[in-house]
Order: structure tokens, then sequence, then C-alpha cells
């Protein structure tokens, strides 16, 4: 499926092509396959893609003189036909421990939502989350598909520290926080898994387009991940999503 882009030179060195302003996962896909192709167009070339729910920007590294020259080699990249129709994908299964010492704001959203702390967990864990795209911070996944009961707008005064692994839920999203950060969701608990690792050749293993469903587990259990991670010996479970 083709979408209407609309393409802006967002400054002397940098493009931003941007598809209609809704979440949507046919978009996502569309996003995904342009990426791709840019990326190995260029592939000689040091050029950035940075994308968004519905944008992209490409960071040249060059100035670009000929906006109109440009813009040509990217519409012909749009429309031409692409042999990997389809976009791979990965599920990936996420611990998380829900106990209160992890959800510092559990409590309070149990209170705010009038729900109950077990059914939160329940409708957390219920939902298989679309990854997006990456940020704001290094390995942040922004992740849609939130059940609607747990929809609640970001603190009014953000929290000075988030520790590294927390779990959250800002708005209609849910995420993980990769490192200690200030931050503004309602942390819910807290993963011991490590989403970005920048001594890793690739840092993020999770990419836009993957599947996420987050798996409860006790703090028990949470300790005993993070002593196997520490040796190296635990592998983030996933499995391969087939069209």
């Amino acid at each position: 499926m083709a979408f209407n882009l609309k393409y802006s030179q967002y400054n002397n060195a940098s493009i931003l092509v941007e598809w209609p302003q809704k979440i949507d996962e046919l978009i996502l896909d569309d996003i995904i396959i342009f990426k791709s192709k840019i990326e190995n167009y260029y592939s000689k070339q040091k050029v950035e893609v940075i994308n968004a729910y519905t944008s992209i920007l490409i960071i040249y590294s060059f100035t670009i003189d000929k906006f109109n020259d440009e813009l040509s080699v990217l519409k012909n990249l749009y429309s031409k036909k692409n042999s990997q129709s389809e976009v791979n994908k990965q599920l990936w299964e996420i611990p998380v421990c829900y106990d209160p010492y992890f959800g510092e704001d559990l409590v309070q959203f149990s209170r705010t939502k009038e729900l109950s702390i077990s059914e939160i967990i329940e409708l957390h864990t219920n939902k298989i989350y679309t990854v997006y795209f990456i940020g704001f911070l290094p390995g942040f996944l922004y992740l849609g598909g939130l059940d609607p009961k747990l929809k609640l707008a970001r603190k009014r005064t953000p929290s000075l520290t988030v520790k590294k692994g927390a779990v959250g839920i800002g708005g209609n999203q849910t995420g993980i926080y990769p490192q200690d950060s200030p931050g503004g969701w309602h942390i819910i608990g807290n993963s011991p898994v490590e989403i970005f690792n920048p001594n890793e050749s690739l840092p993020c293993i999770i990419s836009p387009g993957d599947k996420v469903r987050f798996v409860p587990v006790s703090k028990s259990e949470h300790s005993e991940i993070l002593k196997l991670i520490e040796v190296d010996q635990y592998n983030l479970k996933s499995k391969p999503i087939y069209a």
C-alpha cells in the first residue's frame, strides 16, 4: 500500500518525510520498508535514518545542495517495488516484576484508575504490544497497544530519577527505561533484562515493528534473572512472527 507522503527540507543536511498523522501498523510497516531502501541505497555513505510514529528523518553526511535532486531519489526509492514486501518481525517475551517494591507508582496508579493491582497486572500482560520506534533514550521502546483501561496522562511533575528497567505507562503508551533517567511516566514494575547495551555490535536487540509481551515474575525470579545476566547465562526469549 502506497501513501501520499510529504517531503520537506529539515535543514541543510536532512530531509523529513511524513505519513498520515495516525498511529497505524500499516504505516509502521511502510516506514520500515522505506527506511531499509534508503539505508541500502546509501550503504557506502554515512546516512542516518530515524523513524517516529508517522515520519522519518534522513540525516545526510553531506550538505544538500540540490534538494529537488535528492527528493527525486527518495520518491523513486519509495515507488520502487521491494523484493521484500513483508517486514521481518520478532515476538519478545520480557519478564517484569510488578511488586510495589519496584512499581513505585503502582499503588497510586491503582487508586487513580480504581483497579486492583492484580487487575492492572492482568491488563498489562494480556496484550501484545507493537514497537513503533525507539527514543527518547537509546533503547527506549515506544510500545503501542495498551489496554484503554490503563491509559493515564503523564505525571504533572516528572520524577528526577527513574531506575533502569522501570516499566511505565504514559498516556496510551507503555515502555521500559533502559537506564537511570528522569521521567514522567507512571512506574508499575521493573524488568531485569538489558534492552540496550552500547558495548554490543547491535546495541538494541529489539527493532521497530517487533512485538513485545510482558511476562510477570516474582521478586525472587527477578533477582535470579539478574544473577544469570551477570554471568552471561540469560537469553531473552523470542520467536519469529509469520504473516
